[in-house]
């Protein structure tokens, strides 16, 4: 039991050592980070970290564009630049981008978004401006059951 004691207030103590000294850092340095203390259960450890969030530039392509997504059937097929399709990837089909923009796509009804990767050509439904993959789609749409959304999507600009 002592043995378990001085393990656990030896944790307490490195933890609170670590939050101090990552405290003192983010004031000297002038970059934005956030720390963060897990516990390492199997060694008894507090381990700190460090996490950088880079922010995206985004350049605005288009509002109030429809989206839909792809049928099953298109799965394993080859899509235009040669790459192999999967509705359960975070791809998209779009007319005019070339092959390996990154877009981020949102739902204007509800504010989820998503980052996908043009990789074909279409749609080709009149008035239709993107064609995300099965599971894209699914996890900004807020009806399920609906087969297009009006979304707006930004370019990621590296």
């Amino acid at each position: 039991m002592v043995q378990k004691n001085k393990i656990v207030f030896t944790a307490i103590l490195c933890l609170f050592f670590i939050v101090i000294g990552g405290q003192m850092q983010a004031q000297k340095s002038s970059k934005k980070t956030t720390q963060k203390v897990v516990i390492d259960t199997a060694k008894n450890k507090a381990v700190a970290v460090d996490t950088i969030k880079p922010r995206l530039k985004l350049k605005l392509f288009k509002t109030k564009a429809h989206a839909s997504y792809y049928h099953n059937k298109f799965n394993g097929k080859r899509t235009s630049s040669g790459i192999r399709f999967s509705n359960d990837k975070y791809t998209a089909a779009h007319r005019k981008l070339p092959f390996g923009t990154k877009l981020k796509v949102t739902n204007e009804e509800n504010g989820k978004w998503v980052i996908v990767v043009v990789i074909d050509r279409g749609p080709f439904s009149r008035g239709r401006e993107i064609d995300l993959s099965r599971r894209a789609f699914m996890e900004i749409a807020s009806n399920k059951n609906s087969g297009t959304l009006t979304v707006k999507l930004e370019i990621i600009e590296n």
